[in-house]
């Protein structure tokens, strides 16, 4: 061998899977939820995230996306997606139900050094479950051996374990700050909860899990100046689908990648996490579930949520004393370095992924008319020249202070400051620290949410039998109803 190649031997000596591999299928497989609060969140998660799904089904850039791929495929015993007809393979169901789970930027939250929406892990845990469970109510076990019955509990269960997954891994470790999208989070967690729901044993779902690491990780451009664009709104959807068929791949005999982080030169962290190490606040447990951010009253990037509600407060200040948004000469905002660093936009916004990632934006529409609304971020709604005129106004800038108490574990603000000055010379201020879907305000928050729930389910079925159905379902029982019975109550025949 020649001097020149000489450096490329390695040793071929095949480690152990990664500790990071081993603790998420560890977790997954042994770990037992006995949390009240964590299984009631979590059905109000449920309950909540198929309502932004099925409001999402309004829109017809998010509705023509979700079909099968081939037009008028049906699958016998597949799954069916909620708010539609459709009965797909669970891959494809999987982008379905993930993709109008998150098309509104409606469902919940979580923010932490890295930002996401555990719910998304819906799209893959449902679209299994119902699938796995029509094979076994059709057909036993006849076609698929791992068939079996679940009900909305073992979603519930599911859920749960997928959020504490994502947010785990994104208390102390920012995918953001090295160009990825928070969606490797989606993809990493649905295969690991995936894994075990498909009867995977605890190394295959070492080795599943080591294959959502090593999949192509997207670049999180499309949600950023001057890129911004919808596909931040499947992109979720496209984790979910990726992370069922890769579980899939294992249990048809794909090996793992043991050292899919940590191996020199090729692995995750040299490639793709500038050689540094996942850090850890916390063993995985039910912390996220219970401690998770709800969407409740805007459809919103998270971080403006707190700025919506105290722009909303300003409106109704300006009209009480005679004035209203047009007697506004300036408006200063101030906002979390995550807040600023995401949503803090000026100059022309192009569509409406644009437009519910501008701070700007999300102010001005409630200052101007009271309201803040899906259809607001519309391009008719948006060639209102009032809400360009407001926005060059605006100032927005960050208050450290609101840093550090986003990061504290014990507070996790979200706060906003929103300051008008009027012609007159008067300054009326708001600053709101909690938004009503954090835990500090679930007591005021809960019927909120079951009042959006409700809103969305008739939003999508005209017919009051159906939606009665529903909403007789969803109460605290549900967890004992059979999932492919549930399901069934959203199916909507055109």
């Amino acid at each position: 061998m020649s001097a020149s190649n000489s450096h490329i031997i390695t040793d071929n000596v095949r480690p152990g899977p990664d500790g990071v591999l081993q603790e998420i299928a560890d977790y997954v497989h042994d770990f037992k939820t006995d949390s009240p609060v964590a299984i009631e969140t979590a059905r109000l998660c449920f309950l909540d995230t198929l309502g932004c799904g099925l409001e999402a089904l309004k829109y017809d850039n998010c509705a023509r996306l979700i079909g099968p791929v081939v037009p008028g495929t049906i699958v016998p015993y597949g799954t069916k997606v909620p708010g539609t007809s459709y009965q797909l393979d669970p891959i494809r169901a999987a982008f379905a139900i993930g993709t109008i789970i998150r098309w509104l930027d409606y469902n919940d939250c979580w923010l932490a050094a890295e930002w996401g929406h555990p719910s998304d892990n819906l799209g893959g845990i449902l679209a299994v479950a119902d699938w796995l469970s029509r094979t076994h109510r059709g057909s036993g076990t006849s076609i698929i051996s791992f068939a079996k019955q679940f009900k909305v509990k073992d979603v519930l269960e599911y859920m749960i374990k997928a959020h504490e997954i994502q947010g785990n891994l994104a208390i102390k470790n920012s995918f953001n700050a090295v160009g990825l999208d928070h969606v490797v989070l989606v993809k990493v967690a649905t295969t690991a909860v995936v894994s075990k729901m498909i009867g995977l044993s605890r190394d295959q779902t070492v080795d599943a899990i080591s294959q959502a690491w090593v999949d192509g990780q997207s670049l999180r451009t499309y949600r950023h100046a001057p890129n911004t664009g919808s596909r931040k709104s499947w992109a979720a959807g496209d984790a979910c689908s990726r992370a069922v068929n890769l579980a899939l791949m294992v249990q048809n005999g794909e090996a793992g990648l043991p050292s899919v982080l940590t191996a020199k030169t090729w692995g995750f962290y040299d490639v793709l996490f500038e050689g540094k190490p996942f850090k850890f606040q916390r063993p995985y447990g039910t912390y996220v579930m219970e401690n998770i951010l709800f969407k409740i009253s805007y459809p919103a990037e998270f971080h403006a949520q707190t700025a919506v509600e105290a722009a909303m407060a300003l409106h109704n200040k300006l009209r009480d004393i005679g004035k209203s948004a047009k007697d506004i000469v300036s408006v200063a905002i101030r906002t979390q370095e995550a807040g600023n660093r995401i949503i803090n936009k000026i100059g022309p916004l192009y569509n409406y992924a644009d437009r519910d990632h501008c701070i700007q934006y999300m102010i001005a529409v409630p200052l101007l008319y009271g309201r803040l609304t899906a259809d607001d971020y519309s391009d008719a709604a948006a060639a209102d020249p009032a809400i360009d005129e407001l926005r060059a106004k605006m100032t927005c800038t960050e208050d450290e202070s609101f840093t550090v108490s986003y990061h504290d574990p014990n507070k996790r603000f979200i706060g906003n400051a929103v300051k008008v000055t009027l012609t007159d010379g008067k300054e009326l201020e708001e600053i709101v620290h909690y938004p009503i879907g954090h835990r500090e305000r679930r007591e005021e928050g809960i019927p909120v949410l079951l009042e959006k729930f409700e809103r969305h389910v008739r939003g999508r079925f005209p017919d009051e039998q159906q939606v009665q159905s529903i909403l007789q379902k969803s109460d605290m029982s549900i967890g004992e109803v059979d999932v492919d019975e549930y399901v069934d109550l959203y199916v909507k025949n055109y």
